[in-house]
């Protein structure tokens, strides 16, 4: 298989994803044709959707979609979403998708200071508290927690585990992706693992969260998607709203909704103790007193 170029589809190097699946499609498998059509009638809306919603939609299984993008040249749907996306959008959307070329400075940092907030706002307003509060149950109830993020979402579970050390919990941080699926395949009942993905499709957490599941483990996962693989894996889903995930797979204003959803966890965990809490960050204040001048 030819490797897919990185480049727009401005430069000439191969013809667009869209233009592809027209040219493929009349060859392709009964299964195939029917993936392509679909994708070809409305190429704005597969975008916005996980793989697990398009296979709903077709009526087929997510691995004829996987098979069907590599036959285009892309290693999987989420890249297959990336080329589709390149041929709607200006390509200074793939920076953030409310900027324009000609913003100066001030414009662009306004803009992304309101996005940021508007990505708060609107987690709040789609958040869903039961789930907060079965999260923050069971890690309490945990005799140890651990955390899984490959990539964008790898500072974020550093964030998490600094956070949870902070006020005493038992926790450890795998952003390795051979390291996530030793521990995970040796978790079992009383571990709660946490994983943060914003597209809920990257192997290497989805496979680390299908391990710990099948060990035992209670599953709790922060996704932009809540509906995407990962959440046949998952006990507990906390789904943050981030309106770049239109257009990237690293969107910047869903790493501000995953670290606030952390915030909260932590938060309610500590609240939930508080006396042992603020002991705790007490003790860790004054051990890292001597960090400073």
């Amino acid at each position: 298989m030819t490797p897919i170029s990185s480049a727009g589809p401005s430069d000439g190097a191969r013809p667009g994803i869209l233009a592809r699946l027209r040219a493929a499609e009349a060859s392709l498998t009964p299964t195939g044709r029917r993936i392509a059509a679909f994708i070809l009638a409305q190429p704005e809306a597969v975008v916005h959707m996980s793989i697990t919603q398009a296979a709903e939609a077709v009526g087929v299984s997510e691995g004829s979609i996987v098979a069907l993008c590599q036959q285009m040249g892309a290693r999987g749907f989420q890249q297959l979403k990336i080329l589709l996306a390149q041929e709607q959008v200006a390509g200074v959307q793939f920076i953030h998708e409310d900027l324009e070329r000609g913003d100066d400075t001030a414009a662009i940092t306004r803009k992304i200071f309101a996005s940021n907030a508007q990505a708060l706002n609107d987690t709040l307003a789609v958040l869903d508290l039961g789930q907060m509060a079965r999260a923050v149950a069971a890690i309490r109830a945990a005799r140890r927690v651990e955390l899984y993020g490959i990539g964008s979402a790898a500072p974020v579970v550093e964030d998490a585990h600094y956070r949870l050390m902070r006020i005493g919990i038992d926790v450890r941080l795998a952003v390795d992706s051979h390291v996530q699926a030793i521990s995970a395949s040796q978790t079992g009942p009383g571990v709660v693992t946490l994983t943060v993905s914003h597209s809920g499709s990257t192997h290497e957490t989805l496979a680390a969260t299908r391990l710990a599941r099948e060990a035992g483990a209670t599953t709790i996962c922060i996704t932009s998607f809540a509906r995407s693989p990962i959440v046949r894996f998952t006990d507990i889903l906390l789904a943050p709203s981030a309106r770049e995930t239109q257009f990237r797979t690293e969107a910047m204003t869903s790493r501000i909704a995953q670290l606030a959803i952390v915030d909260a966890l932590v938060a309610g965990m500590a609240m939930a103790d508080y006396d042992r809490a603020v002991d705790t960050i007490t003790r860790t204040f004054d051990t890292l007193s001597i960090k400073r001048l």
